[in-house]
């Protein structure tokens, strides 16, 4: 498979799952707790995020058989929903929608909101299940969609880690630059899984 195949995975699910964008939620989500407790949050919310993935990975295109879903139905379907949460970035509303999530969280919020719906949400579950559902991939390509997945799960982890640093470093307006910056990303990468649909589908030439 061509390297090309797994810069643009790891753009795609990096711009999806939007790590700089969540790193001051995470800041917000574990206000006031000590160092060791939000290590064991991040750590925590990162497998459960990982482990749901995959599971979309292996399985997803198997459920969509089952319930008479075809996958170029999904790709148009997976690609107008990348490009709204592409929208929600430009517009800032994927921001506010998270703020709103983080005032509801419980003691722990590592499987809620943080595992899903921030890292495995709609987006990046959609996401995998077009990834891997791309026609002639083997098993070791299909291997590699998930390294390049749990790669994106690191910077995640990483990244929180980092959140409170990383914080003052950008400021608001920073963290604003970057997320309409990937918004415009996404919605160039969202259009092209459209049109792989509808090229699958028929509708458009090869």
């Amino acid at each position: 498979m061509d390297p090309a195949f797994y810069i643009t995975a790891f753009v795609t699910l990096f711009v999806v799952i939007d790590p700089i964008g969540m790193a001051p939620m995470f800041v917000a989500l574990t206000q006031g707790m000590d160092t060791r407790r939000r290590l064991g949050i991040a750590l925590r919310s990162c497998v459960i995020a990982f482990g749901i993935l995959t599971l979309f990975g292996l399985a997803g295109e198997a459920v969509l058989e089952f319930i008479g879903i075809s996958m170029a139905a999904f790709r148009i379907s997976g690609g107008i929903l990348l490009f709204a949460t592409a929208l929600d970035m430009l517009f800032e509303r994927r921001t506010q929608r998270r703020e709103d999530q983080a005032d509801a969280n419980e003691d722990d919020p590592s499987v809620f909101p943080l595992a899903t719906p921030l890292i495995a949400g709609p987006g990046a579950m959609a996401t995998m299940i077009l990834l891997t559902g791309t026609p002639e991939l083997g098993a070791l390509e299909i291997a590699g969609l998930h390294a390049v997945m749990l790669a994106v799960i690191m910077v995640v982890f990483l990244l929180f880690l980092m959140a409170g640093v990383m914080e003052r470093l950008m400021g608001d307006v920073g963290i604003k630059v970057v997320t309409r910056l990937l918004g415009m990303l996404l919605a160039a990468l969202s259009v092209q899984f459209v049109l792989d649909g509808l090229r699958d589908a028929g509708v458009l030439g090869v």
